[in-house]
């Protein structure tokens, strides 16, 4: 088993959002970064802890652990003319994009990115290297327990 932080903007996809959602699970679309989409594509399994992270928000931090719900399938968002997320050089035959479902599993205490700084056991963490811009980003299992007993999920 493996553990990811992935990126979100509540405003487009809120963890309350995923909770809300039928079966907790919503389409993880619209990354538009080759690692992340290789991390999604080639690492990702059914089952994998994921930290779901607020982004570009007044108070960005981790809202809610979640679990990877599904393999890799190809990102529909892709296929929209005149979406945010299209792009004219995907093809339904060779697509560029993918998604992966993710399925929420517990809302803790919301930990903003000024708390996950202060703790020096998350010091190595990707989401806290300086420059670090990744929507989706492997979490240790050190880090994953660490980020589990601040949010009073363990």
């Amino acid at each position: 088993m493996r553990y990811w932080l992935m990126k979100s903007e509540p405003d487009e996809v809120s963890f309350d959002d995923v909770l809300a959602a039928p079966d907790r699970t919503v389409a993880w679309f619209g990354v538009r970064n080759y690692q992340a989409r290789n991390f999604m594509r080639d690492q990702m399994q059914v089952g994998d802890g994921i930290l779901f992270y607020h982004s570009s928000c007044a108070v960005p931090g981790v809202a809610g652990i979640a679990r990877v719900a599904s393999g890799a399938y190809p990102d529909a968002t892709q296929f929209e003319e005149g979406g945010k997320y299209f792009d004219p050089k995907a093809t339904r035959e060779t697509p560029r994009w993918i998604s992966v479902d993710v399925q929420a599993l517990a809302q803790g205490r919301y930990l903003p990115l000024t708390e996950l700084r202060a703790v020096p056991e998350l010091e190595d963490m990707v989401l806290l290297q300086k420059g670090s811009r990744l929507s989706i980003s492997p979490v240790t299992p050190g880090q994953w327990k660490k980020i589990l007993a601040l949010a009073g999920l363990s």
